[in-house]
């Protein structure tokens, strides 16, 4: 795909949020460019460097951050000790109020991709005066209805694969809710069953979003301190809900007017239908849904390369 040469941060730093918790943020590009600010997926995934990527560097001040917990954010919930109490949705949304004000940015433009897409419309909803523009891909909206597709109903497209990880969890929990199961598995004080759970759980990720062609397994599963992080954080998230009433970010589309948005969305994505995407359109008449054809989760086979379009159309704006 056709992404800007890699670049490195002009600065960086570890921000006190509060709660003994310490985000790490970096800025790269123009300093004095269109600031941008990347929300990464998961929850739980960090941010990695292939984001500075998608961006103009001689258009944008590009802004990434690691949410409570994961990347090289402090504490990391990898730690079973880790309070995870502290780490939701609100929490997050404070977070970025806090470094975009550290950080001496009035307005910015929010790209995210797909639990980063939920928890940019949760930011542009509560503080639209500060988003000028919103650029998602693999658009999530949290619900209950697609929470249980992810775990529960794709089982129809995966048979095999989702029984294993139904089987991940005790016999007494298999028809009930899995993130729960789950979330209780990966914070069990015997680190064998804890570790048991992280990989079940990741072996499913990688099956669901496996649709689209040329797909390989994500290596960063193979590390056992950003599996247990993922996992925790994802498990906490999903168990709760987002930690948002269900349904809020659809109902609340209209409290996005006069915000330009665009969806990049993947016809083969399974893991995040394109209803969602949809759906957020017709509550929110300034978004433009781009459908991939070819797409999946993520940004291969042209997501990607759409993204970036769209970021360098805004920075002409």
């Amino acid at each position: 795909m056709r992404v800007y040469p890699p670049i490195e941060p002009y600065a960086h730093g570890l921000l006190d949020v509060g709660d003994g918790q310490r985000i790490h943020w970096e800025t790269c590009g123009n300093p004095d460019g269109r600031p941008a600010l990347v929300v990464h997926g998961g929850p739980g995934s960090g941010a990695t460097a292939f984001w500075r990527r998608l961006f103009d560097p001689a258009a944008y001040r590009i802004i990434l951050f690691d949410q409570r917990g994961c990347g090289r954010s402090t504490p990391h919930a990898s730690d079973p000790a880790v309070d995870l109490s502290v780490n939701t949705t609100a929490h997050l949304l404070a977070d970025m109020e806090r470094l975009r004000a550290h950080l001496g940015v009035d307005r910015w433009l929010l790209c995210g991709a797909s639990w980063g897409s939920s928890l940019s419309l949760a930011y542009a909803q509560r503080h639209p005066e500060r988003v000028t523009a919103l650029v998602l891909f693999s658009v999530v909206a949290n619900t209950r209805r697609e929470i249980d597709w992810v775990t529960r109903d794709m089982g129809r497209i995966f048979p095999q694969e989702w029984a294993r990880f139904r089987d991940g969890v005790p016999a007494a929990d298999r028809d009930g809710d899995l993130p729960t199961a789950y979330a209780r598995l990966v914070n069990d004080p015997d680190p064998a069953v804890r570790q048991r759970a992280e990989i079940s759980w990741c072996d499913w990720e990688d099956v669901h979003v496996s649709l689209a062609g040329g797909f390989k397994a994500d290596p960063r599963y193979a590390d056992p301190v950003f599996r247990a992080a993922l996992v925790r954080i994802v498990t906490h998230y999903w168990s709760n809900l987002g930690f948002m009433p269900d349904g809020q970010l659809l109902r609340d589309a209209g409290r996005l007017a006069g915000i330009p948005g665009v969806l990049v969305q993947g016809r083969l994505d399974v893991s995040g239908p394109p209803d969602i995407a949809w759906q957020l359109t017709q509550g929110w008449p300034d978004a433009r849904l781009e459908i991939v054809e070819s797409g999946g989760h993520g940004r291969g086979h042209g997501v990607g390369e759409r993204v970036v379009a769209a970021l360098d159309a805004f920075a002409r704006a």
